[in-house]
């Protein structure tokens, strides 16, 4: 491999760049979270995966995995509990409740386990 430099005043500076990426949707949540944990945290791990061209590919990965493990926790708790159509029918305020209880316990659990791992 072969680099290229451009001279700027007195010093050579070295033509980087990074690989393009195609931008098929943007970013969720979990993706970003892991990205500013990484970056914070995790800043050697964060540079080595920037410069070669995985960083991108392995956030995306974290938020699929995360949004399908959050869904698929909710969807379990509720049939866990009983809550159902019926019960959003009849009392909404108290289905609206239990979801976002059901919601919060498993963002919890994926964001310890598969975000901040």
């Amino acid at each position: 491999m072969e680099l290229t430099y451009t001279k700027i005043r007195d010093y050579l500076y070295p033509d980087l760049t990074l690989p393009e990426t195609k931008d098929d949707h943007p970013l969720g949540k979990y993706g970003m979270l892991r990205k500013t944990y990484l970056k914070q945290h995790r800043p050697i791990v964060y540079d080595r995966m920037l410069l070669a061209g995985q960083l991108d590919a392995h956030l995306r990965e974290i938020d699929k995995i995360a949004t399908e493990q959050v869904n698929h926790m909710v969807a379990h708790l509720a049939a866990k509990e009983g809550v159902d159509e019926q019960l959003k029918a009849t009392d909404q305020m108290r289905w609206v409740g239990l979801m976002n209880n059901f919601q919060a316990a498993a963002e919890e659990v994926v964001l310890r386990e598969i975000v901040y791992a």
